[in-house]
């Protein structure tokens, strides 16, 4: 039994699945579209999983073969149409969750670490930065160990500002 919410039906839970993978900035996997959905204590897990299906048989949405979920033309026009339908409250909370989801991604897709083996056993550390505008920092690194490679890319990943911004220093620095 759905919990108290103001979603009642599962038309509502297919306005709100478009509703949210019309603003989400990238194909998403399928837990990323339900934990977006369940911010409304009226949808079930069953029910959402019903209606996604739905909605990817009639084209509103697309799934890709490793499983990101994107919005079609048709589920983009028909999302505009019913946006008004769902409750203000639900969209409230919903365009607070897709803010964060948003920020999210566009940091994964500025950040880039790669460790790839060389053809002498050593390994190249591949880190990227890039901003709204384009490349901030490339750099590549060789380490002898794949798991130093991997502790590299994964400290960058955490703080890459810091790292830009102490190579920076040291590079200007005149001592």
């Amino acid at each position: 039994m759905p919990g108290p919410g103001f979603i009642r039906d599962k038309l509502e839970i297919k306005f709100l699945i478009l509703y949210i993978a019309a603003r989400v900035i990238e194909p998403v996997p399928f837990d990323t579209i339900l934990d977006l959905t369940l911010c409304d204590d009226a949808i079930d897990y069953f029910d959402f999983s019903e209606c996604l299906a739905d909605l990817v048989r009639t084209n509103h949405l697309t799934v890709s073969g490793d499983g990101l979920y994107a919005i079609t033309e048709k589920g983009r026009r028909n999302s505009e149409i019913c946006a008004s339908s769902l409750p203000y409250s639900v969209r409230l909370r919903c365009d607070r969750n897709l803010t964060e989801w948003n920020r999210k991604l566009r940091r994964k897709s500025q950040v880039r670490t790669e460790v790839e083996k060389r053809p002498n056993g050593t390994y190249t550390v591949k880190l990227s930065l890039d901003d709204d505008l384009g490349s901030v920092m490339d750099l590549r690194l060789m380490v002898v160990r794949e798991d130093m490679g991997k502790a590299l890319a994964e400290r960058f990943r955490q703080n890459p500002e810091k790292m830009y911004n102490e190579m920076i220093h040291v590079l200007l620095d005149d001592a």
